[in-house]
């Protein structure tokens, strides 16, 4: 009972001597102490929410015939659905991998969406955008290159999105069907979308800022465009939807989704 009194004294006097030093500090001083405090505070507690609140939603994105649809569905069941046709709407589902249903222990699920790459439904994509974690956009490796321009600029509209800049969505290129002798090499793919990326820059700019669609514009002033210039990580991969080749794929996505 003395150690619980001795320490209910010492207790006031601490409090005390808090109070007498409090009332020496000026009113502005206190003001700003207290106001940078609950800043900090308040700056914790949202980076803690955010981190809790992160998004697990991936957007599978590219012109129609990439692909796109037969990557879904390997990655959900293992199984390319011979007989997929051109998907008019969004076809999405939240999942782990199917190279993942064997594993032991929690797995977080992958909030997957395959936007229809139709020029016509693309706004589709600026409704998810908001929420994406990542972005992987579907080349055809295939037929490359007289899609390579229509691709490019589809790519380029992506790049400069608002939510994609401020956000610094990662995306990964995807060059699909490269189980094909005759398909072109991620490397070769990557040059020629720099390219043509280029002349949209040097295009765009030309015109003025009032009839310009886009929110930002990458690269780097007096450069020539690389991926590495813009200011989200753009990773180039290759798949195969046909033969179940997603491993680049499913760690690409497991980089920013973490199981």
């Amino acid at each position: 009972m003395e150690n619980l009194e001795d320490l209910k004294i010492l207790a006031e006097q601490w409090f005390h001597q808090g109070i007498e030093y409090l009332q020496k500090i000026p009113p502005t001083q206190l003001y700003v102490a207290i106001g940078v405090m609950l800043v900090t505070i308040i700056f914790i507690l949202s980076i803690r929410l955010v981190r809790r609140t992160r998004s697990n939603t991936v957007l599978l994105s590219g012109l129609s015939g990439s692909g796109k649809t037969v990557l879904f569905y390997q990655l959900r069941d293992g199984s390319s659905h011979q007989g997929t046709v051109t998907s008019m709407e969004p076809n999405e589902g939240t999942f782990v991998f199917h190279t993942e249903n064997t594993k032991k222990g929690k797995i977080k699920p992958v909030h997957l969406v395959d936007v229809p790459g139709h020029s016509r439904l693309r706004p589709k994509l600026e409704e998810f955008l908001p929420q994406a974690a990542a972005i992987v956009f579907v080349v055809d490796a295939l037929e490359f290159l007289p899609n390579c321009r229509a691709a490019s600029e589809y790519l380029y509209d992506i790049l400069t999105n608002a939510n994609v800049v401020k956000n610094k969505i990662p995306v990964l290129l995807c060059c699909n069907k490269t189980d094909k002798l005759t398909a072109h090499t991620k490397e070769f793919i990557r040059k020629q979308m720099e390219k043509e990326i280029e002349k949209l820059r040097v295009s765009r700019s030309a015109v003025s800022t009032a009839d310009i669609a886009n929110d930002f514009t990458i690269g780097i002033e007096g450069e020539v465009f690389s991926f590495s210039h813009c200011c989200n990580k753009v990773t180039v991969a290759e798949a195969s939807g046909l033969t179940g080749e997603t491993v680049q794929i499913e760690d690409f996505i497991r980089e920013y989704i973490k199981p």
